[in-house]
């Protein structure tokens, strides 16, 4: 019996029926969407009972009228990757994929993660939470040229302006503040885009990212046929251990567990500098992820059975 089958016949003996809740309200309510029903078609293929559930991002009482034994989020964004849907969950004792409420929270608000991340001793841009008393000046003297502005709490890059000149800031703020009333300021490093995915307490290859775009947008995630995914990431080996274990020191410092994906840029001095943690990944054709998990020979039908798995592995988040 090979790996793949133990894991479904695990799960065969711990659950009944899966719920794939998708959707949600946030601007990438479209991806999780496409997320959901991979995830669901997956688990079709393997013949595990589950059933699909577009959520609103508002109403909760579907927790308790669908009848299911085990939740596969694949909402993205806020709603379904900041706590709110996974504390709801564990309140009515449901266990689910992912992270638990209060690393979910941390983890979706960009300033709150780097403070922990600095914290801890982990390397992440200089960065300040926008207030509108801070003037550009402030910004200017605290953090230079160029900047990142970006919503403290979404995800896929959206509301995200790459700032070359002081005249560009306040167009960037009004982008940000139309999905945030937060919004991070950040210092731009210049450099090769790096991410590593986490499945149970280990890491996937790393991938590196190459867009003729200015950084990987949202454009470049979703749309473009121009980004270019490269797994293996073409890292020394030295390299690899080092982004690797950098990147589960940032998964599990926020508290995060089960499975997720960190992300860094590598500046020209060969520094790795932590972005974010997406707690609620992707799970489309142009998805990360299983692209990472494919490299070492888990199919997506497996990755889904071993995110399931890990969060059978409890039945509770602490």
């Amino acid at each position: 019996m090979n790996s793949a089958s133990k894991l479904l016949k695990s799960i065969e003996n711990s659950v009944g029926k899966i719920l794939v809740v998708m959707g949600g309200s946030s601007a990438e309510r479209e991806i999780s969407i496409q997320s959901g029903e991979a995830v669901h078609s997956s688990l079709c293929n393997s013949q595990l009972e589950s059933c699909l559930y577009d959520w609103s991002g508002k109403e909760l009482d579907f927790i308790q009228t669908v009848e299911f034994d085990i939740c596969f989020i694949a909402v993205h964004g806020r709603g379904g990757e900041d706590g709110k849907l996974q504390a709801a969950l564990e309140i009515h004792g449901k266990p689910f994929t992912g992270s638990g409420f209060m690393a979910s929270a941390i983890a979706m608000h960009k300033y709150r993660t780097k403070q922990i991340w600095s914290f801890n001793g982990l390397t992440t841009p200089r960065s300040l939470l926008w207030q509108n008393n801070i003037s550009q000046q402030f910004i200017l003297d605290e953090l230079g040229l160029p900047l990142m502005i970006k919503p403290a709490h979404e995800g896929s890059s959206v509301g995200v302006s790459l700032v070359l000149k002081e005249d560009d800031i306040s167009p960037a703020l009004q982008k940000a503040q139309k999905f945030d009333n937060e919004i991070l300021i950040e210092q731009f490093i210049q450099g090769d885009e790096y991410t590593v995915s986490i499945l149970g307490d280990h890491p996937l290859p790393s991938i590196k990212l190459e867009t003729p775009r200015q950084f990987y947008d949202y454009h470049a995630k979703y749309s473009s046929e121009d980004t270019r995914y490269i797994c293996p990431s073409g890292l020394s080996n030295i390299d690899e251990l080092t982004i690797s274990d950098i990147a589960i020191k940032a998964f599990k410092a926020l508290g995060c567990d089960g499975w997720g994906r960190v992300d860094f840029i590598r500046n020209s001095s060969g520094e790795f500098f932590l972005i974010e943690v997406n707690t609620v990944p992707g799970m489309t054709n142009h998805s990360l992820v299983p692209m990472a998990a494919l490299e070492v020979g888990i199919s997506f039908d497996e990755l889904v059975l071993r995110i399931l798995s890990s969060s059978l592995e409890g039945l509770e988040h602490e």
